[in-house]
């Protein structure tokens, strides 16, 4: 997304970079890049341990975007699933209200970098994020498929009307 661009509601595709969080990389599991203990905590992870190399690339999710007031308050509700994700700009809060399945939420600052992450089982109220301005829903357990933590940073590239 340039600066000068509005959302708009819509399909696009949603870039997660499969590769360590920016300032995260070589930090233990746990532990917040630039700990004094990280190595200290990676020389405690016992061999046996499976590690996940992350592949090349940038992982392509099929991304809906709500963007008017209307696509925002209908969301996923009344749906089985989503094939995907979907963005709903501006938010800083949702619901899972008369929802049928348990979803995976993503706060993301105005750069769409993730700024808190959790999941929310049908009937709860999220708790809103003082800096975030979008936020990213999926099924549960499909973000930590895409290797999403905080401080990942997302692209989102519309797709053309």
């Amino acid at each position: 997304m340039g600066k000068r661009e509005r959302w708009r509601d819509g399909g696009a595709t949603l870039y997660v970079d499969r590769g360590a969080a920016h300032g995260d990389r070589g930090a233990a599991p746990g532990m917040p890049a630039g700990h004094p203990e990280r190595l200290e905590a990676a020389a405690e992870v016992p061999l046996e341990v499976p590690v996940e190399v992350p592949l090349e690339g940038p992982l392509e999710v099929p991304l809906e975007v709500a963007a008017s007031y209307r696509a925002r308050t209908r969301g996923l509700l009344g749906r089985d699933g989503i094939e995907g994700a979907m963005l709903l700009t501006p938010a800083s809060s949702v619901h899972t209200f008369r929802m049928r399945f348990a979803i995976d939420v993503a706060h993301l600052d105005r750069r769409l970098t993730v700024i808190a992450l959790t999941t929310m089982v049908p009937g709860r109220l999220g708790l809103p994020r003082l800096r975030a301005r979008h936020v990213l829903e999926a099924e549960a357990g499909a973000m930590a498929a895409w290797g999403l933590r905080v401080g990942s940073p997302l692209r989102v590239r519309l797709t053309a009307r």
